[in-house]
């Protein structure tokens, strides 16, 4: 049965008439091939597959390989770098802007240049964005967020073009190409509608654009793999369930269940937090602080980028390969550059050996010999600690939730996966599930997102993370309204203002396509030349007020109404649809059937 409220507020006939209809919806048309850009706070990249191979090869899918300018190292991932020249405009991206920004500071000529990195991770736990949201770059100078974001998101858009024209499609445009773009999956609403702004200033129109989120399309890719190449495996057959373990610079942790189709059923909405391998970066570069001082780090960092960029480049490398099965009394070797030793002289006064053995905490778990840092296994296993922590508490607590039986399988995908150290530990710690690393983790999420593209109705519901629904006024209820919230009309009708009208709760599962419940709300007075319905999500499962602590508003709809001759006898039905990463909010003016939309994150 409809419920009846009223809108909330009386538009005039100009106002009225101003208003946005956003589908959200991608075009019908028949794309020749789908691109992902998987958009890594370490590193990046794009994949693609064409529409005419799929149905026969699904999994031929298509990578970059990038190249190290100063090493023999290839990568299907570039570093998320973005260098802009002095005057603001873009330069380069990936390994040749961290190449060259490292070559204007080995010539001291850097000054200006603004050089951004590892800059995704300043969306986490973002709640607002504005026109005036600005990141720093690597001398401090801020730079609009969205167009750095944007100069990423166009780089690797128009290289995957130019990729296609130069091999097989001359003519191949952007609106060619259904694109979709990840994210993780515990982003808030504003974050993801932030990536989604820069996609469409990078050019990538909307009814092209689709957002998928990382674990979703990551346990697509390993479902398809193992169904391929190895045959059906328990993990992947109708009715199992598995947590999804997505550990890159952030970690995403989820649980699926397969269907009789073979789609995915979200049934537990996605948590996780900052516990990824950037960490483990973080804690390194404190060691090499604590071992030389920090004003010695500092001036190394500061006057030879080139080295440091070189220096870090290796250590991340080589964390992929760190085992923790290592014996205890051997140390794992970090090649140290020159000026780093000659840094830690300038500012000291001594050698790194000197330092090392005046610190009484270094004691046979940290030495220096020529070139090489010799750290202790030990040592080594203290950089992990924290993330590893914090991963195992999280997944504990997934696992002990009602929507957590039966599942067997532990899925581990992402860049931070591939680690040993972290593959081991996650054994350790949940000895009677079965553990599974897809070959190439780190590209599941890049792979999966294309096969979403192709496929996306193998995702078919998720979990609501808020409450969504419109502000109202309804009749004043002295034993139940707060006396400030009442409100007296025209005709003394006295009405509660600021309700909150439920469309959907938090914690329900929904399908797409499905919409929720269908709301009716009339005018609030009889000559009322417009209806405003301002659309909000809350952090409670039953709000009361728009106003409570919690409550965000998300958009607004406005439908005009210009006839006013049945005054208060007209309506509007609002009802909002679940679509992906999604909710699309549509009002339709039941006297003349005119609709109104717009499409708000999830």
């Amino acid at each position: 049965m409809d419920v009846f409220d009223e809108s909330k507020l009386s538009l005039d006939k100009e106002t009225a008439g101003k208003y946005i209809a956003d589908s959200g919806t991608v075009s019908s048309k028949e794309h020749l091939l789908v691109g992902a850009i998987d958009f890594g706070t370490t590193y990046s990249g794009y994949a693609f597959s064409w529409q005419a191979d799929y149905k026969q090869y699904p999994l031929r899918i298509f990578t970059n390989t990038w190249s190290e300018g100063s090493s023999a190292l290839m990568s299907s991932k570039t570093p998320t770098c973005v260098l802009f020249k002095p005057d603001g405009t873009f330069h380069s991206f990936g390994y040749e802007a961290e190449d060259k920004y490292a070559e204007l500071a080995l010539e001291e000529e850097q000054e200006g240049w603004r050089y951004f990195r590892r800059f995704k991770m300043q969306l986490y736990g973002t709640q607002c964005f504005n026109p005036s949201f600005t990141i720093k770059d690597d001398q401090g100078q801020s730079m609009p967020a969205i167009k750095v974001f944007t100069a990423a998101i166009k780089y690797l858009k128009d290289h995957l073009i130019q990729r296609c024209r130069n091999q097989t499609t001359p003519d191949i445009q952007s609106s060619d190409i259904l694109w979709i773009l990840t994210i993780p999956a515990i982003w808030s609403d504003e974050s993801k509608q932030f990536m989604q702004k820069a996609a469409e200033a990078a050019d990538i129109g909307r009814d092209h654009l689709m957002i998928a989120r990382e674990p979703d399309v990551a346990s697509l890719y390993c479902r398809k793999f193992q169904h391929k190449e190895k045959g059906e495996i328990d993990a992947f057959s109708s009715g199992s369930k598995h947590v999804v373990l997505d550990a890159s610079g952030t970690v995403d942790i989820t649980i699926h269940e397969i269907q009789r189709d073979g789609s995915l059923k979200e049934i537990h909405r996605p948590s996780g937090g900052d516990w990824g391998g950037t960490k483990v970066d973080h804690a390194f570069q404190l060691l090499i602080s604590e071992i030389i001082g920090e004003t010695a780090f500092r001036h190394f960092m500061e006057n030879n980028m080139d080295d440091a960029i070189a220096f870090f480049r290796e250590f991340e490398v080589k964390k992929r390969s760190i085992k923790s099965s290592v014996p205890s009394d051997k140390n794992i070797v970090f090649r140290t550059p020159i000026s780093l030793h000659e840094a830690c002289n300038y500012v000291n006064g001594q050698s790194i050996a000197a330092m090392i053995k005046a610190n009484p905490t270094f004691n046979k778990r940290v030495s220096v010999h020529g070139e090489r840092l010799r750290v202790s296994e030990e040592r080594v296993m203290e950089l992990f600690k924290d993330p590893l922590k914090h991963i195992v508490y999280q997944l504990e607590n997934v696992l002990k939730k009602p929507s957590a039986r039966e599942v067997t399988s532990i899925l581990m995908v992402g860049g931070f996966s591939e680690s040993p150290v972290l593959q081991d530990e996650i054994k350790r710690n949940f000895p009677t599930f079965r553990i599974i690393v897809p070959e190439e983790a780190g590209l599941a999420v890049l792979k999966g997102a294309v096969i979403f593209g192709h496929e996306p109705r193998k995702i078919t519901s998720r979990i609501f993370k808020h409450t969504y629904g419109v502000d109202a006024v309804r009749v004043f209820n002295d034993e139940a309204h707060d006396i400030s919230k009442r409100r007296v009309l025209s005709g003394r009708r006295v009405k509660c203002d600021d309700i909150f009208s439920i469309h959907a709760r938090m914690g329900d599962t929904v399908k797409i396509g499905e919409s929720q419940v269908i709301r009716t709300y009339v005018p609030i007075e009889p000559d009322q030349t417009g209806m405003e319905i301002n659309v909000y999500r809350s952090k409670d499962r039953d709000p009361k007020y728009v106003t409570d602590p919690g409550c965000v508003m998300m958009g607004k709809l406005i439908i005009p109404m210009p006839d006013t001759s049945k005054g208060l006898v007209r309506s509007v039905q609002v009802q909002m649809t679940y679509h992906w990463t999604e909710i699309l909010v549509k009002a339709t003016y039941k006297e003349t059937g005119e609709c109104v939309g717009m499409a708000c994150g999830i």
